[in-house]
């Protein structure tokens, strides 16, 4: 993730300290405490999406689980999720994502998410959020999930379009209603594609109407049915991606208690480098010192970021569902996830010597890390080619074709 909010406009967060190794000041909202600070940034323990069901109500086009509304054997019991959630404590990770599919379509997520809450651990519910009655929302406020993020690609018949259902821009529309009015801290994510860029300003407006804290904006990865879209040219996507720091800075400037970020291209963190060093913008330095602490993809995934589907298959993150680490049902998660002998965990944590192409060659390299590794193995067969989603020119990066 890139905080846009935080390095672009200076506005800390609880999380900032995990992304960045900086320690927080005090006056972050009430209820809020701040992530440790770890001693350096390859040696954070993972935030772990967990994908707990497979089963979902809509069928979106960019569901990269390929989930629909049907059930799918093999999953989970609750007595085994329990006891993946003890290791996940044990093994001191930050954060612990509930997702699916719609997580709320499995029975026992409320019994677990207390149960981890208990354990000590922070709980984010991911959700499409069309389920969202005024009743379930209080019992999503009482669960203890830290954040709710609920997916919202566009206004209206292009949320609808995406998501696969006529009437589901209205009824995620009235959940994130719904767990506002609760007092839940609800987020919304948008996935950022040819159809969906032109929607960021009406997003925007949106998240102020109606007093939500958080936005993310997720560049495409084209696995599962997202395979069938197309994501951004470089020329839109930068115009996404300045859209989102003008209307940022825009909201911080009124004293909004926005926390904008943006997801899956580390391209984002240089891009806002540059921008403030063309500004002449006098955090320009501290930045870059932040987002090199912070190494982009060299600890995202297979370091920051994992992911267990809802069979208890552990991936390097949620779009590379199509290689398993191992399995929580034979092996714990702390011990599949600490084996120094697994291959592509091995080359993940040393990137450096297997990355090749423009990505290798760029001069930022060790900000970004090369990005997402599955995106270029997605696009080219060979998870170490460059990442086809830079947007940055040969000139910004400085080397020559």
């Amino acid at each position: 993730m890139i905080d846009i909010s935080f390095l672009y406009c200076g506005k800390e967060s609880r999380s900032v300290s995990h992304r960045y190794g900086k320690r927080v000041s005090s006056n972050l909202p009430q209820g809020e405490r701040p992530y440790e600070v770890p001693a350096s940034s390859g040696e954070r323990r993972p935030i772990v999406v967990w994908n707990i069901t497979r089963t979902c109500n809509l069928r979106c086009l960019h569901c990269y689980s390929d989930s629909e509304g049907k059930r799918y054997g093999g999953e989970l019991t609750t007595e085994e999720a329990k006891a993946v959630l003890d290791d996940l404590a044990a093994y001191r990770v930050p954060a612990v994502l509930f997702s699916g599919g719609e997580p709320l379509l499995r029975q026992d997520i409320f019994e677990l998410s207390v149960y981890a809450k208990q354990k000590g651990l922070r709980t984010v519910l991911s959700t499409n959020g069309s389920l969202i009655s005024p009743a379930l929302a209080t019992v999503i406020g009482d669960a203890g999930f830290s954040y709710v993020g609920v997916s919202l690609d566009g206004i209206g018949e292009v949320h609808d379009r995406f998501r696969g259902t006529r009437g589901a821009f209205e009824k995620t529309l009235a959940g994130i209603q719904n767990l506002v009015g609760v007092g839940q801290k609800t987020g919304l994510r948008l996935t950022l594609t040819e159809g969906t860029i032109d929607q960021i300003d009406s997003l925007f407006d949106l998240v102020e109407r109606e007093g939500i804290r958080r936005v993310c904006f997720y560049h495409l990865v084209p696995s599962g049915r997202g395979r069938e879209i197309f994501s951004a040219n470089p020329v839109k996507t930068r115009v996404g991606i300045d859209r989102v720091l003008v209307r940022t800075r825009q909201a911080l400037g009124r004293g909004l208690p926005l926390e904008v970020l943006t997801v899956d291209n580390h391209a984002d963190g240089v891009y806002v480098y540059l921008k403030l060093h063309d500004e002449g913008n006098s955090r320009c330095e501290d930045v870059f010192g932040r987002i090199l602490w912070n190494g982009g993809a060299l600890y995202s995934s297979g370091v920051g970021i994992a992911c267990i589907d809802s069979q208890g298959n552990v991936h390097p993150d949620q779009f590379w569902t199509h290689y398993s680490l191992g399995n929580v049902r034979e092996r714990k998660f702390s011990e599949i996830w600490s084996d120094p002998e697994e291959p592509l965990l091995k080359k993940l944590r040393n990137r450096k010597e297997h990355v090749h192409g423009r990505c290798r060659a760029c001069r930022f390299f060790d900000v970004c890390g090369g990005s997402l590794r599955v995106r270029a193995e997605i696009a080219t067969g060979d998870p170490w080619a460059s990442d086809p989603a830079c947007y940055l020119t040969d000139e910004e990066i400085n080397i020559s074709r």
